[in-house]
């Protein structure tokens, strides 16, 4: 009798370090996906601000019309690598495309601000002179939150490749998690917002 009830104790506890080892990789996995839906909120406000600032600069920048259309092609293409990243969080593929996208709208973007330089109008112009201000508010925004969104998926990569919780995690399907980061060094720096 005493083997029988040794026995069942045995199994509680295995089914109780079981459940636990589950419920903290759950926990960590929704909150690296609760941490990219922050990046999310502020990508699509920053996407948002560029399309204003774009129609904003139109009128004063007419010869520049390539850069424009560039800015918008960079936009719409970061605005659907966000979708398809708020969609799996944990997709190492759609990080990397999202991150890549991000990379091109910098890029496209600081064109723009330079190019900017050369119309004085354009820089003294209220509503471009605040869109440029909530731009560079965004953007540190966004730093913030993908500093946040790093820390959460490292805790979560840490647990599920950690024994014995990775057993957990390999037997119910935990995949590692891909980092938010930019590869270039040059592209780490935030879009320099000056009017």
């Amino acid at each position: 009798m005493a083997w029988l009830i040794g026995l069942l104790v045995v199994i509680g506890v295995a089914i109780a370090w079981f459940v636990g080892m589950y419920n903290g990789l759950v926990n960590l996995r929704n909150r690296f996906k609760n941490a990219f839906a922050q990046i999310d909120v502020q990508l699509k406000r920053r996407h948002d601000l560029i399309t204003n600032l774009v129609e904003t600069a139109k009128s004063y920048m007419s010869h520049e019309r390539e850069t424009l259309e560039a800015v918008i092609a960079a936009r719409n293409s970061a605005e659907g690598a966000r979708e398809r990243a708020a969609s799996d969080p944990g997709n190492a593929g759609a990080m990397q495309s999202l991150a890549t996208a991000e990379a091109g709208l910098s890029g496209v973007l600081g064109r723009l601000f330079a190019l900017s330089e050369a119309y004085p109008d354009l820089k003294a112009n209220q509503n471009m002179m605040q869109l440029s201000e909530e731009l560079s508010t965004t953007e540190n925004k966004i730093a913030f939150s993908r500093q946040a969104f790093n820390d959460a998926v490292m805790r979560y990569n840490n647990k599920s490749e950690i024994v014995p919780s990775n057993i957990v995690a390999s037997m119910f399907g935990f995949q590692r998690a891909e980092f938010f980061e930019i590869e270039i060094a040059a592209e780490r720096e935030a879009v320099k917002v000056q009017f």
